[in-house]
Parts: structure tokens; C-alpha cells; sequence
């Protein structure tokens, strides 16, 4: 006995939709196309896929529209031109919070059941255990995708606020860009005086992931709110040192405003009374409801 599968409509076929469309083309799921430039679908129509002339045709083709566009403008613009009534939208788009809920009403009033989400991978990742996808909104519409979503990656549902999705995604880029600002930095440094990044690399590398326990170490102080046991490199003493940063920055012709704005935070919470615990407590004074 065999089972249907049915169509996908994958709408937007840059980099990370043509990605997701020829992951589930794998899979064998049956899978539409559309995308403004329509030669952008023809590799993936070569492998199997049908090609929508319309978003309208496309929309119509499938219960499940995921779509991977440029922006929620673009994404309304486009699902704007078709019938919805009854369609599962999975809007894998990058956006913030706000702009999901916001969306989730439009899409509840075209009468369509709506899970936002955000991708944790690059394209070339699509497919591979290595990569996770981010949703929240209606759970049926979840359950409902579900079987062509867990072609992406690990399909991580984390409830029904349709701004979850969005949050987290947001939260995990902007540690990421964190840790790229911070490698840049240590690389423009240590070559400062003509020396091979490559030869520094490696240290970085196993410095960093030495490291890494920050970020539990930090999450666990947060949620408890005693930045002050366990306390190893305690504020007082790292806010002091952190100016050595600075001022080896430029004595090297290596610009600091990456780095400058940590050690103003980290002087000023030391400076209202909390030397002596560890650097997460700086989150107080990033949370503008603590200001």
C-alpha cells in the first residue's frame, strides 16, 4: 500500500528556496515552483518539479506554501494575489517578532492557518543534520507541514506565540554577528605587525571554544539572578584589564569600536556596586525595561 504525499509549493528561488525545494525534491515529495524570474526554476523543473506561472498557480497547487522571499512585504505582495482560504503558509523569511504577529492576522483574515519560522543554516546545509529550523504559531498548521518541513533539518516547534520563531532566530544571528565581530577584531590585531592569520587561526580556534561555556555558565547566572558564585574572573578585575585591549588597539593602528562598547557596559556595571560578580550581570543594563 502506498502512501500520497502531497505537492509542496516552494515559493522564492534564491539561494536558500531553490535549497529547500531540490531538499525536498530528494525526499520524493512532489513539489511547484514559482519564483518573478522564472529561468531561476529551471534546473529544479529538470529534476521534477512543476513549474507555477503565477503565484496564484502556485498557491493553488498545494495545501502547504512555504514561502523564502526577500522581506514580509514581499511575502504579503505575492500570497496577495491568490487564494489562501484553507492553505497552510509556512513563511520562512527572515523578519522580526513584530512583523510575524503582524503577518499571522493578515493571514488569519485570507483565512489560511500560519507558522512563521527562521532557518538555522545555510543552503548548502538544507538537508543535512547539521541544520534546524526555527517555527511557532498554530500547531496544526505545524503538525500539518510537518512531513515536508523535517526534509530541512530538525524541525523545532516552540509554541504557539507566532513571534517565537522570529525572536529566537533574531537571538542566535545576533550572538553569531557577536562572535564574527570579536574574530574580526582578534584577526585585524594579531596581524597588525604582518603576521600570517593563518599562523594565529588555530589558537583563536582553541581559545574560543575553550570559552564556550559561557554561554551556559551566563544563561544559568541569568535566570537565577546571582551573578556573584562560582565567580572565577570576577567584573571588577575584567573591566580593568579591558582597557589593555584599547590601548593595544591603538598602539597597533587597529581601530576598537567593536570592542569599545563591552568595556563601557562592563565599567559601568562594576562602578554601581557589582565588581565583584561576573560579567553576565552587564545584561542589566542592555534590557532597556532595566535601565
Amino acid at each position: 500500500m502506498t502512501t500520497h504525499t502531497p505537492s509542496t509549493t516552494v515559493l522564492g528561488l534564491g539561494a536558500m528556496g531553490t535549497a529547500l525545494a531540490r531538499a525536498l525534491l530528494s525526499a520524493g515529495h512532489p513539489v511547484t515552483v514559482w519564483n518573478r524570474t522564472a529561468a531561476k526554476a529551471d534546473a529544479l523543473v529538470a529534476r521534477g518539479a512543476a513549474r507555477a506561472a503565477s503565484p496564484a498557480e502556485a498557491v493553488a497547487a498545494s495545501p502547504v506554501v512555504v514561502a523564502c522571499l526577500l522581506d514580509y512585504d514581499s511575502v504579503r505582495e505575492v500570497l496577495g494575489t491568490g487564494n489562501l482560504q484553507g492553505r497552510t503558509i509556512v513563511n520562512l523569511t527572515n523578519g522580526t517578532p513584530g512583523q510575524a504577529r503582524e503577518f499571522a492576522e493578515w493571514a488569519a483574515c485570507q483565512g489560511a492557518d500560519y507558522l512563521d519560522g527562521g532557518i538555522m543554516a545555510v543552503p548548502p546545509m538544507i538537508g543535512s543534520p547539521a541544520a534546524f529550523v526555527l517555527y511557532s504559531g498554530s500547531r496544526t498548521a505545524f503538525d500539518r507541514a510537518r512531513p515536508a518541513l523535517d526534509v530541512f533539518g530538525e524541525s523545532v516547534y516552540l509554541g504557539e506565540d507566532v513571534g517565537r520563531a522570529a525572536l529566537t532566530d533574531i537571538a542566535l544571528l545576533t550572538g553569531m554577528y557577536g562572535m564574527f565581530g570579536g574574530i574580526l577584531q582578534s584577526l585585524a590585531l594579531a596581524t597588525s605587525d604582518g603576521a600570517p592569520a593563518t599562523g594565529f587561526a588555530p589558537m583563536l580556534t582553541r581559545w574560543l571554544q575553550a570559552m564556550s561555556g559561557l554561554v551556559d555558565t551566563a544563561a544559568k547566572q541569568i535566570d537565577s539572578g546571582d551573578y556573584a558564585t562560582g565567580v572565577v574572573s570576577n567584573l571588577g578585575m575584567q573591566a580593568a584589564g579591558f582597557d589593555n585591549l584599547l590601548r593595544t588597539a591603538d598602539e597597533q593602528g587597529v581601530s576598537g569600536e567593536l570592542l569599545a562598547p563591552l568595556g563601557r557596559l562592563m565599567r559601568q556595571r562594576a562602578a554601581d556596586g557589582h565588581a565583584h560578580e561576573d560579567v553576565a550581570g552587564i545584561i542589566h543594563h542592555l534590557r532597556k525595561d532595566n535601565a
